[in-house]
């Protein structure tokens, strides 16, 4: 949220833990929801850019795509299998297997993907970078500029 909101962005961050969003509302609004054992906080809304990191509930990926806007941007990051071999998380249920986001973002006009090791610290990631295309192409192809952070 930080990130965003220091770039001028409009950030709404979700956490069941009142501590993670008492530490974020500074950047923008929150909400107090159990996204695994409650309803789905943003049923009818619509984001410019969804970021999701270190996060897997199998559930919620059908909703966390769906939540990207046309034009919109889908950032996710997370622990894939293989990083049983170097640490936490290690359980099956929480790593993504081989391609399992390109799966998830169907529908998605993928930007960018990768999937493999990462070290210091060590750990097995997939991430991917992905835009909900506009009903308009026809108009202009849509320019997402590829510069550094």
């Amino acid at each position: 949220m930080r990130f965003a909101a220091e770039r001028g962005h409009a950030a709404t961050g979700v956490d069941r833990a009142q501590e993670a969003l008492d530490a974020a509302a500074a950047y923008g609004q929150t909400i107090l929801a159990d996204i695994e054992n409650g309803p789905w906080p943003f049923p009818d809304q619509k984001f410019g850019g969804v970021v999701v990191t270190n996060y897997l509930w199998r559930p919620l990926l059908p909703h966390i795509v769906t939540a990207v806007a046309p034009g919109g941007v889908l950032l996710y990051e997370t622990f894939a299998a293989g990083n049983e071999t170097v640490g936490k998380p290690s359980r099956p249920d929480f790593l993504l297997q081989p391609g399992e986001l390109l799966t998830a973002c169907a529908g998605l006009r993928v930007v960018a993907y990768e999937d493999g090791f990462l070290a210091g610290p060590d750990r097995f990631v997939q991430r991917i970078a992905a835009v909900r295309p506009t009903p308009d192409l026809a108009v202009s192809p849509p320019r997402h500029p590829l510069t550094a952070l």
